[in-house]
């Protein structure tokens, strides 16, 4: 054996065993397009066709009960290798952690997402108005020009400083102004980044009579779900007034808030339906408003009729339990006057003095 070492590697391989690698000999046979080509030659050689003859269409039709029956536990347990564990599929994080962890939820778009939701499904008439033609036209007429190179103006300063008479003011936080007044949001000027748009409708009404008379209550909450769409809630009076004979306690208001497309739509339906039956209404007042980007106004009991909804059905509903009904829209409007600019855009009138 190590004689056989020191020879060299030639002589190894021809003293050595035979090895199970075997020159295997040359192959005669050539593909079918060759012979096919050469059988209209030789008259004795066999007919290849390139072409298959027998159509796909002839071959038998498999029946469900001639099918093989498939177990999948069977096949399971016969399966020598698993499959792979659920630790190399992608599993978004269950809490949200602050906008610094290394660890991001995937948007509620993506379909890994855990709140995710599918959809939309439809687009709102008013919407896509709003996207194509309202949106831009509000940029446009609130546009102000300022030449390059105009330094801005200062902000008006509304907190307080505290002084320096005490160890204690160091490093406080600034103080809210004297007396009653509020910090409102500051109104930043119209760009493509703070189009205002609707965010919701809500509704609500008051009906002192249902503290005597609960029916009232089954009647608004099933106007108001008529013409929402919307499961409305009961609420309840948190403080007693002696001279309106109320406790608290007492269920007499329902409340319902239309959001996200439905509010489009109900938008749509008020101006459209609603608002041009009313008789000598000449529009919302112009002092209506927060401050804040919200514009509310009511209805008269005679006014809920003109929905839709009820005035097919108006025969259902006791006429004398049908109270009015309170509208505020909610906007991402900051200000009152770029919320009227959103309301003016959509077809919603005003009237009067407007007031900023």
């Amino acid at each position: 054996m190590a004689t056989l070492r020191g020879m060299p590697r030639a002589g190894r391989q021809l003293l050595g065993p035979p090895s199970r690698w075997q020159p295997c000999p040359a192959s005669l046979q050539r593909c079918a397009s060759t012979t096919a080509a050469a059988a209209s030659t030789s008259p004795t050689a066999p007919v290849i066709p390139d072409i298959e003859q027998d159509s796909s269409l002839e071959s038998p039709i498999v029946v469900r009960e001639h099918a093989k029956v498939v177990d999948p536990r069977k096949r399971a347990s016969r399966r020598k290798f698993e499959l792979p564990p659920e630790r190399y599929r992608y599993h978004p994080p269950k809490f949200y952690r602050g906008p610094f962890h290394p660890v991001q939820p995937p948007p509620s778009s993506d379909p890994v997402a855990r709140n995710f939701v599918p959809g939309p499904f439809n687009l709102p008439r008013l919407k896509e108005t709003y996207q194509s033609t309202l949106a831009s036209d509000i940029m446009t007429l609130a546009y102000q020009h300022v030449p390059p190179g105009t330094p801005p103006k200062p902000e008006r300063i509304r907190l307080r400083e505290w002084d320096d008479s005490s160890p204690y003011m160091k490093n406080r936080p600034k103080r809210g102004p004297r007396g009653s007044d509020v910090l409102f949001p500051l109104e930043k000027s119209i760009t493509w980044r703070n189009i205002p748009k609707i965010k919701a409708v809500h509704l609500a009404i008051y009906a002192p009579l249902a503290k005597h008379n609960p029916d009232h209550l089954i009647v608004g909450r099933s106007v108001l779900q008529t013409i929402t769409g919307v499961r409305p809630s009961i609420t309840t009076i948190r403080h007693s007034v002696a001279q309106w004979s109320i406790t608290e306690g007492d269920r007499t208001g329902i409340k319902v808030s239309v959001r996200g497309d439905l509010a489009y739509e109900f938008v749509d339906k008020l101006v459209h339906l609603v608002f041009p039956k009313i008789k000598d209404w000449s529009g919302i007042q112009g002092t209506s408003g927060d401050s804040t980007g919200n514009i509310g106004w009511g209805f008269t009991p005679q006014d809920m009729m003109y929905f839709p909804e009820i005035e097919a059905n108006y025969s259902l509903y006791p006429s004398k339990m049908i109270s009015g009904c309170r509208f505020v829209l909610e906007t991402t409007a900051k200000s009152d006057r770029h919320a009227r600019l959103l309301c003016m855009a959509l077809g919603i009138p005003f009237h009067g003095k407007l007031v900023d």
